[in-house]
């Protein structure tokens, strides 16, 4: 397998920890209102917050505020997906596998290995 530079794991996992933040917030957002006392919203709300004010120009007005942080997660998903892989010199895009998302996995399968 070939070595990732190490700068630019790091980027990725910023970006996933970003994205998938940003999905939770929509999540939960579904069940909890935004200005709940309730810790883990007052936490994603905090956290995504300024990701959603950066992208506020390219994000359609018709969207409703419910949605947006979707919409954010949806530009830091496709960078990772397209941007990403033209970083590290594939000539496929769409060839980086998510190295945050791959560790996760393998973490997953070596949990499960035990109890087999």
């Amino acid at each position: 397998m070939e070595q990732i530079p190490i700068a630019i794991l790091i980027l990725d996992y910023v970006l996933g920890l970003a994205m998938w933040t940003l999905i939770g917030r929509f999540g939960m957002g579904l069940f909890v209102a935004e200005n709940s006392d309730f810790f883990f919203m007052k936490a994603f709300v905090r956290m995504t917050d300024p990701m959603i004010r950066f992208m506020r120009r390219a994000t359609p007005s018709f969207l409703i505020e419910k949605m947006r942080p979707l919409y954010v997660a949806w530009f830091i998903y496709m960078i990772r997906f397209y941007v990403m892989p033209l970083i590290l010199g594939y000539s496929v895009m769409g060839m980086l596998s998510f190295p945050l998302e791959s560790e996760i996995a393998v973490a997953i399968y070596n949990i499960g290995s035990i109890f087999n």
